[in-house]
């Protein structure tokens, strides 16, 4: 990848004046033109205020103003979350003219840190799905392969990062929205700890498995989002307080101690997938780290309760739909919507108690290791056409015949994980390593990831959708 394509290459010659924002901008939105009709990624797009935007911003660096790390950096909005004044329709019908009454808290500080949102992204309705797909916009595709996937929920940011529309997108995770279509698209995508990035656009305040987070290119430009938009607010209440979160660009993992599981104990994880985990492996021991296979004690329920826990928060949410507007949802979220009214308390709060089971497995866990390493999905981007349901068959062996490998870790939520290229598969279509961390312990994901980085697992491959 030319390093001129990078947020943080970009910021640097926009404050240095190497180059305007307002070139930065248009050269944005032509290559969205060049790519965008094919991938459906895009749903929204704001380009009369983004140019608006980026002449404030060479105005402000004329003038001497330092505008920030971001300065004159494009980046796309899911369409789950709101911007004030701008249609937000959650990718539903129902709310096809709903519009956003305030910026999030994010979005106030990445504007403060010199980036422009150029547009929304599309996503299921609702973030409902591992597919991105809706009947307000249609579906988005990935840009290795068109009749494949970009992933969900987050499929339009992973897509419009991964094709070079642009260097930055948001995405939100509530059972691996990030992390699933950065893996299957072939970017970075960080789920912080919970409470890094607050969380302001739920109904909510006191959801314990969403985040928000980044979908990049490089390690680099996600850190650069992550180090924009973190810290506290009283907003949320379980936001984080300050913690600053260094970034070392040398990836040095000496000494670091990672423990490395293909299959968590309960997945069916295609061959491609599981060789090139253990290529991974092999390449952090050569740069220095011990990798070592350990027995995950986890099974399948882990899949059953996670069911359970998104349909209850599906239907406490958006439930009321049913009555007059189940004719504009799409069948499956209506589906999910019945499903969790039917789930009683002490089934939902028992959850709870599987959770505390697995946060104390994690702990155990990092006793002796700084890191975990397992894949993001159990395979490449399947076919666009298929849903989630093709994906929760429990072989006679106990593995379940999955793809997502990521809502664990949205269960454990304090602990962040990251999703890296680490190779390509069939097609080709790349494939995604998980690197999960200690309690609020991104630095040591980052400096692992950056150290998958720089191995170039990934060699010279790019998607056929990838606009100059």
């Amino acid at each position: 990848m030319s390093d001129s394509t990078t947020a943080k290459s970009i910021a640097s010659a926009v404050q240095n004046r190497k180059v305007l924002a307002a070139e930065v901008i248009t050269a944005s939105f032509e290559r969205i033109r060049r790519a965008n009709d094919e991938l459906n990624a895009f749903c929204d797009l704001y380009e009369e205020d983004a140019l608006a935007a980026a002449h404030r911003i060479d105005s402000r660096i004329a003038d001497g103003e330092d505008v920030g790390p971001l300065a004159g950096v494009p980046v796309a909005v899911k369409d789950f979350t709101p911007l004030k004044g701008k249609r937000t329709t959650f990718g539903s019908l129902v709310y096809k003219d709903n519009i956003g009454e305030f910026d999030p808290i994010y979005v106030q500080r990445l504007r403060a840190a010199g980036a422009i949102v150029i547009g929304k992204t599309n996503t299921p309705e609702f973030a409902h799905a591992g597919f991105c797909h809706n009947r307000a916009f249609g579906t988005t595709v990935n840009p290795w392969d068109t009749t494949r996937t970009s992933g969900g929920s987050s499929g339009g940011a992973a897509a419009v990062v991964a094709s070079n529309m642009v260097p930055l997108a948001e995405g939100t995770d509530m059972g691996g929205s990030v992390r699933i279509p950065a893996g299957y698209c072939g970017c970075v995508g960080l789920k912080p700890s919970l409470g890094r990035i607050p969380m302001d656009i739920l109904k909510s305040v006191y959801d314990t498995i969403s985040h928000f987070g980044p979908l990049a290119r490089t390690v680099e430009d996600a850190w650069l989002f992550l180090d924009a938009t973190k810290g506290p607010d009283e907003r949320d209440p379980m936001s984080l307080p300050e913690q600053a979160i260094p970034f070392d660009i040398d990836g040095d993992i000496k000494g670091l101690r990672i423990a490395l599981s293909v299959d968590l104990g309960y997945f069916a994880v295609d061959d491609a997938v599981a060789k090139a985990m253990q290529t991974t492996a092999d390449a952090l021991r050569a740069a220095g780290a011990t990798v070592t296979s350990i027995d995950m004690p986890w099974d399948a329920s882990i899949a059953e309760a996670a069911r359970t826990s998104w349909y209850v928060y599906l239907a406490a949410f958006e439930g009321d739909l049913l009555e007059n507007k189940r004719d504009l949802l799409d069948p499956d979220v209506a589906d999910q919507l019945v499903a969790g009214f039917k789930i009683n308390g002490p089934t939902y709060k028992r959850v709870e108690i599987l959770r505390r089971k697995m946060w104390l497995d994690l702990v155990s866990i990092f006793e002796s290791h700084d890191a975990l390493l397992c894949p993001t999905t159990t395979i490449t981007a399947p076919l666009a056409s298929l849903r989630d349901k093709d994906f929760e068959t429990v072989r006679a062996d106990g593995k379940l015949q999955g793809a997502a490998m990521t809502t664990p870790f949205n269960f454990t939520p304090h602990c962040p994980a990251l999703s890296i290229p680490c190779g390509v598969g069939p097609g080709p279509l790349p494939i995604g390593a998980q690197i999960v961390g200690r309690r609020f312990d991104e630095a040591t994901v980052l400096k692992i990831g950056r150290a998958v980085e720089k191995c170039g697992l990934m060699g010279d491959l790019r998607p056929r959708i990838f606009a100059e």
